[in-house]
Order: structure tokens, then sequence, then C-alpha cells
């Protein structure tokens, strides 16, 4: 979709232009080899960091590529116009972000640079069986024992599970302590001994991705992993850190949402019924016209959220917006373009099909927009 986005510039252009012969060439290949074995090879991680883009937004004191937001949003957005949802470099930056933020000198020093390069990849471990978005009704516990914590427990719905090196796991230190009592902790997982990855989990979409259940019995880390150095302020970084998650799932879902404009407008061009084409219909024109207008509306709004990153003005309701509004658009917009291929839009071989199962997720992660709304409430 061609539209001006007010953060982008002639050096951005540029940056866009590699990314895309990038993701074309290294990544959207492999995609069914990667769907199968339900987890990208770890080459592919090497040769992004080489590219310079699993931290684009990372300071490159740190390891990273030195750009703003706006370089990191490029990628993502290149990633959901070319279709993959295999790299899970979302997570990957994300916990990038609780490291620069949150962390300590020491602990950005010691994994940003290997974040960086790829030779690091990352995870953040929220969920449990029996808690997604209540973070506060989780059970995994981490007890400190002398100069180490021990952490006892189980995760769910972990991306990047499978092949993560360092793991950010959301414990308890102190049980009765409530939203004060939680803690984020680092773990890395080679030769760890009570770590274990369970099985990868068969999804309805994303299926290249690797998502994974995770048990932790009387896995030991030192104390300095604690995140930023002092326990019970685990909340309180979530809260932070959060709005960038849900930002970036909002840059995700207005690329996809335009792309899925840009299959739907040509495949009807092309699709002949009673013997003209099916966009002569005014039916399909109608449509279309509606998503079209849906689309422009939903690109002002995440270039303006973008934005409010890059200013450092964004906050946890703007976010929660962003979030809930374009994953239910996407959704919708998704399943009204899947309509106007018929049959073919049932079929996997079709993009739109693909984007169909891969975008339903989009309402759950990153906070259940139900959860979206209580937030955006709590602000009237």
């Amino acid at each position: 979709m061609n539209t001006i986005k007010p953060w982008m510039n002639a050096e951005l252009e540029g940056f866009r232009d590699a990314v895309r012969r990038f993701v074309n060439a290294e990544i959207m290949p492999h995609q069914e080899k990667w769907k199968k074995q339900q987890h990208v090879d770890r080459a592919v991680w090497n040769l992004a960091g080489e590219m310079g883009i699993l931290l684009a937004d990372i300071p490159e004191e740190y390891g990273g590529a030195g750009g703003t937001f706006a370089h990191q949003c490029v990628v993502f957005e290149e990633l959901a116009y070319a279709g993959d949802t295999c790299l899970g470099e979302h997570v990957h930056a994300i916990v990038a972000h609780y490291l620069l933020n949150q962390g300590t000198e020491e602990q950005k020093q010691k994994y940003l640079p290997k974040m960086a390069s790829g030779e690091m990849i990352a995870a953040i471990a929220m969920s449990e069986p029996g808690a997604g978005s209540d973070l506060q009704g989780i059970r995994t516990s981490a007890m400190q024992s002398g100069d180490e914590y021990v952490i006892n427990g189980s995760k769910t719905f972990i991306s990047n599970g499978y092949m993560a090196d360092l793991i950010l796991v959301v414990a308890k230190t102190n049980p009765d302590a409530g939203a004060k009592g939680v803690s984020l902790i680092l773990v890395e997982t080679k030769d760890c001994p009570g770590f274990k990855v369970g099985r990868i989990l068969e999804k309805i979409g994303q299926k290249g991705q690797d998502t994974c259940e995770l048990f932790f019995d009387g896995v030991r880390v030192p104390v300095a992993n604690v995140l930023g150095g002092v326990a019970g302020q685990g909340f309180f970084q979530l809260m932070t850190e959060l709005p960038y998650e849900r930002t970036i799932l909002g840059v995700s879902g207005v690329a996809s949402i335009e792309k899925a404009l840009e299959l739907t407008v040509a495949h009807t061009r092309e699709r002949k019924v009673f013997g003209k084409p099916l966009l002569d219909m005014q039916n399909t024109r109608f449509v279309l016209a509606e998503v079209k207008t849906e689309a422009t509306v939903a690109r002002v709004f995440i270039d303006q959220a973008i934005q409010k990153v890059i200013d450092g003005t964004m906050d946890a309701t703007h976010a929660s917006m962003v979030k809930y509004w374009i994953s239910d658009l996407q959704c919708k917009v998704i399943d009204n373009c899947l309509q106007l291929f018929g049959g073919y839009g049932y079929m996997m071989e079709y993009p739109i099909a693909q984007m169909y199962a891969d975008a339903r997720v989009q309402r759950i992660y990153g906070g259940a927009n139900e959860i979206m709304k209580e937030i955006i409430a709590r602000s009237l």
C-alpha cells in the first residue's frame, strides 16, 4: 500500500530495501521446511544478526544497529508484508528492550551483543497453564538460597521456547507480597540442570514459530540474574515494557491488513465471474472500499503510535488501544478479503488462507483484547 509514512525518510527507505532483499532471499524460501519442522534453522538467526536487523533499535554500544524504533518497525513491516510468521524476532526484540531499559549495565553488556549477533536467541516466559493474562496469578517460584535463586514451575505458549538460549522468566520471589513479590529472572538454557523444554505445541497458524512448554525443576541461577539487580520489581518492569510489545503487534497487524487488501484487489481483477472481473461487481467494490478505508484509518493510527514510541510518549492506555483495535480489525479485514477468494480462500496454498490462520492469535497474545479494554476503561 503506497502510503507516505511520516516517520520514514531516505535512510530508512534504503534500509527497507535491504531488509526486503534479505527477507526474500533468506527467509521466504524456507517457509515450508520451517513449518514442517516447527522451528526455523538456527543459521537464519546468525544471518539476520550479520544484517543488523535483530536489534535494529538497540544502541551500538551494546551491539545493536543503533537505529530508532522506526528501524525496527521497518523490519516488522517487511516480515509481515512477505508473510513470514516463523522467525520469532518480535519476542527477541521485546526481551532486548527489557534488558536495555530495566537491566543492569553488566546484564546489558553480557547479553545484548550476543542477541544482536544471533548467537543467543531470547524468549520471555510469562504464561502458565493456569495463568495467562493474569500475571499476578503465576505460580512459578524463585526462592533465594544463599547467592542463588532456585526456580520451580512451568510455563506454556512460550514463543522461541524450543530454540531459546536466554529466557526471561516471570517468577514469584516473595509469594506473600502480591505484585511486589514478582521478579524477572534471566535463565541461560545451555547446560542448565533442571531445565527442560517440552513439546512444540501444535497451533492453528504460525506453525514455523517454535512455541513450547517449559519446565523448571530446581533450576539454580545466580542472584545477579534478577533483571535490574533488585527483586520484587518484576510487575513494574512488565507494565513499563508491555506497551512496546503491544505497539509492535499493531505494526505487524496494519502491514498484514495492507497486504490482504493488495492481494485481494489483484485477485478480484483477474478472477472472472459471469464473464466479467469480480472487481466489477458492486458487492466486491463496496467490500474493498470499506477495507481500503479501514486500512487507511489503521495506518494513520499506527503511524501516530510509532511516533509516540520514538518520542518516548507512549503509555499503557494508548498501546492497549493500538493492540486491541488493530488486531480485531486485522481478523475482520482478512476474513472479508478471504470471502472474495471463494473456495480458493480456504486453500492453504493461497496466502490469504495462511494470513487468516496466522492472524487469530493476535487478539490473544501480548495480553488478551479483553484485558486491553479493561486497561483502557481504567483511564476513563
